[in-house]
């Protein structure tokens, strides 16, 4: 006898109902966070079944030691999307009610009915589990980097433009070295070429510091309307705060990374990856983290490119057909392609073509990168599949130079 099990997740604790193969409620409860509340989950199963293989569980996450746990029991376990326990709830429920009890129900009775309609939680390796944490922690610190460089910005932009005139990037070593030294525009303003020097120096430059020392000194100086002194002083306590900020991202980033490099090469994988053009070792580990390593998660190549997000999406009713990027995807996996598809453009011949074909077509500059990273994905599914490693004329032998129709 199969056992369905919805568990609507919160942070302290898991409503779960178990439903039976006709839709009967065999049991629901509440259940804590942590070991008592799984230990109290599996002794609810167990008084229906004795055989974990016939426990399905619908669970609004794939990540977690709660999920962990459920894998581990041998139970099929599916993380399905909450837009998708939206759009089921509006099937059974016109009046708009909604309660963890009743999503609980909700969860089981969509993996008994619509169950093939949605993806098993993936049986990936530890190391390709640990890859993950190590590859989203570093994108965070990316993007928390990238905030407080754009609070930055516009704090300059108002009291301090100069500074943008001296430094092109504000993450850079040469930017927190002077500004550390000098975050008021009067000391900016005073400092001298040797100081500007010693600042480049102790922030690790080592070549052309003359030369940059003149070019800081000489933005900083930019004549500028100036904020009255009150206020000039309070921005400039909060440029040293947020300088400070970015200089621990960035050590914490240079970290994380070394890590990422150190997992990622262990991985046996990594070989197949890093053939790949326009993957490097960051790169190369954040899509081996957002795709995973289960052999049979993706069926075919058409699958993986949906799961990516770079497949287009077509809209056909009547008369009317439309094909158009999805935007239901894995947003740090996307992320990762688009940078892909770029870097892969200057690193191999045969995607610069197919890039070029799309934009002489028409394609905007974004649109033609989504077509070659989506072209891409199926060359590293190819490669996956027969384990061997990416060929530049096996991959382009198809496409004559003098092809003028554009392959999807």
């Amino acid at each position: 006898m199969k056992v369905f099990v919805g568990d609507d997740w919160a942070e302290a604790h898991h409503d779960v109902h178990l439903m039976g193969e006709t839709g009967e409620k065999l049991a629901a409860k509440r259940l804590p966070e942590g070991l008592d509340g799984i230990a109290g989950l599996h002794a609810l199963i167990a008084e229906h079944t004795t055989d974990p293989t016939e426990v399905i569980v619908g669970i609004e996450t794939e990540r977690g030691l709660w999920v962990q746990a459920l894998i581990a029991a041998e139970y099929q376990v599916y993380a399905i999307n909450p837009l998708s326990v939206s759009r089921y709830r509006d099937r059974h429920n016109v009046a708009g009610a909604k309660s963890d009890p009743g999503d609980a129900k909700l969860l089981a009775d969509l993996v008994r009915t619509d169950r093939h309609n949605h993806r098993p939680v993936a049986g990936d390796t530890d190391q390709a589990d640990g890859l993950k944490v190590l590859a989203r922690a570093h994108q965070n610190l990316i993007w928390d980097r990238t905030r407080h460089t754009n609070r930055l910005r516009n704090d300059l932009r108002e009291f301090f433009p100069a500074a943008l005139f001296a430094f092109e990037s504000l993450a850079d070593r040469d930017t927190i070295a002077v500004l550390t030294k000098a975050p008021h525009p009067d000391q900016a303003r005073r400092l001298s070429i040797a100081q500007i020097r010693s600042a480049l120096r102790k922030g690790g430059r080592q070549r052309n510091l003359d030369r940059r020392a003149s070019e800081i000194q000489q933005a900083l100086r930019t004549p500028q309307l100036d904020a009255p002194p009150a206020v000039t002083t309070a921005f400039a306590a909060t440029t040293k705060a947020l300088v400070e900020v970015i200089a621990g991202l960035n050590t914490s980033i240079a970290e994380l990374e070394t890590e990422l490099a150190t997992h990622f090469d262990e991985h046996p994988d990594a070989d197949i990856y890093l053939s790949l053009p326009g993957l490097g070792v960051v790169l190369g580990a954040r899509v081996l983290a957002e795709f995973g390593d289960d052999p049979d998660r993706y069926d075919n190549a058409k699958s993986r490119r949906n799961y990516a997000g770079t497949s287009p999406l077509t809209i056909a009713s009547g008369k009317k057909h439309a094909v158009l990027a999805r935007h239901v995807r894995n947003r740090r996996l996307y992320d990762a392609i688009d940078q892909w598809a770029f870097c892969a453009i200057t690193a191999s011949p045969g995607c610069r073509e197919f890039y070029d074909q799309h934009r002489a077509a028409g394609d905007l500059h974004h649109q033609a990168l989504r077509a070659l990273g989506n072209r891409l994905v199926g060359y590293l599914h190819g490669c996956l599949r027969t384990r061997t490693h990416y060929d530049e004329h096996t991959a382009w032998a198809h496409r004559q130079p003098a092809q003028t129709q554009i392959a999807a």
